[in-house]
């Protein structure tokens, strides 16, 4: 499956994600392993995955105002829409990537 296609143009929508991780706990690691299915499931060659570890980096952190690991930012398309947790309901990140979910690509 591709992703969803702008009604105005022939290019399909350019998602930035950006996941914010602490170490390879075992929840940021899960959101890993989801995140990256789910984007080369239904976003493949649509999308940039910036992956930022809290541990290493605390700065991003504070900087985006990331309370919680693991958290994953939907930069764009616009609205930006934050989702806090493990990624384990796959159903919920591909509804705020508008994208449907399909028994085959879960």
């Amino acid at each position: 499956m591709t992703a969803q296609r702008d009604k105005e143009s022939d290019n399909p929508t350019c998602y930035h994600l950006r996941l914010f991780v602490a170490g390879d706990e075992p929840n940021s690691r899960q959101a890993k392993e989801t995140l990256n299915r789910l984007c080369e499931a239904y976003l493949k060659d649509h999308y940039t995955l910036e992956i930022v570890d809290v541990l290493e980096d605390y700065r991003a952190a504070l900087e985006n105002q990331i309370l919680v690991a693991p958290t994953l930012i939907i930069a764009a398309p616009p609205p930006p829409i934050t989702i806090i947790g493990s990624l384990s309901d796959t159903r919920r990140v591909l509804n705020a990537l508008g994208l449907p979910a399909s028994e085959e690509g879960l």
